[in-house]
């Protein structure tokens, strides 16, 4: 769920940073092609989000670089250029989507988790998992048939949990999807999320061991 957002106008940068953690994804901004292929070299990411225009080297460039050296990650590239040429361009380039400026935010974010999901192998919308499920788009969590309050952070770790159910997922992941690199995670800002989880969920639905990490069960 970790996503790579590379713009160098920092006005729209920062509003999009802003709305992406806001939505509980964890995110990488950069603001050039040369330091985003060197993050892009060094981590895994679900989805990249890549501007066309960008100093020295343009989008295309990147979507290329990526493409050539096998690197299948998601690309949605942003435009204010909105010409069929220059989607074509970028869709044959390898490019997965595109979205020209000025664009709806409710429109990326859709784009963003579709991108997401068929990256995961997945084309339903709702997960479920014994008698829990999950709408990501619509970020509404039900147990039962009844919907749950959450906080988004609450959300997005069950949402990673029932993605990976059957799977234990490590602290480590958990941090890395959902939390910024440069921000300080307390030690127990997780397992305070996991208790609050269990307390709407019930006690058994998320199995831990420790130093090992915490599961959803694989519904049979």
């Amino acid at each position: 769920m970790r996503i790579l957002l590379v713009e160098d106008d920092h006005i729209l940068g920062t509003s999009l940073k802003r709305a992406f953690e806001k939505h509980a994804y964890g995110v990488d901004w950069f603001r050039d092609a040369e330091t985003a292929l060197d993050a892009l070299r060094d981590n895994e990411y679900g989805s990249l989000i890549l501007d066309v225009n960008l100093p020295k080297a343009s989008g295309f460039d990147v979507v290329r670089s990526l493409r050539r050296g096998g690197n299948d990650v998601p690309i949605l590239m942003l435009t204010a250029l909105d010409s069929v040429r220059d989607r074509v361009t970028g869709l044959d380039e390898g490019a997965d989507d595109y979205l020209s400026k000025p664009f709806d935010l409710d429109e990326l974010l859709a784009r963003l988790r579709a991108l997401l999901r068929r990256r995961q192998g997945r084309n339903e919308t709702i997960i479920r998992c014994a008698d829990v499920e999950i709408d990501p788009a619509a970020m509404v969590a039900r147990r039962n048939g009844v919907q749950l309050h959450m906080a988004a952070k609450e959300f997005h770790l069950l949402r990673l949990l029932m993605e990976r159910s059957g799977r234990y997922v490590t602290k480590s992941d958990i941090e890395y999807a959902l939390y910024d690199t440069d921000v300080s995670v307390e030690s127990n800002t997780i397992e305070v999320t996991v208790y609050n989880l269990r307390k709407k969920l019930g006690t058994d639905f998320i199995r831990s061991i420790r130093g090992v990490g915490y599961m959803v069960e694989r519904q049979q």
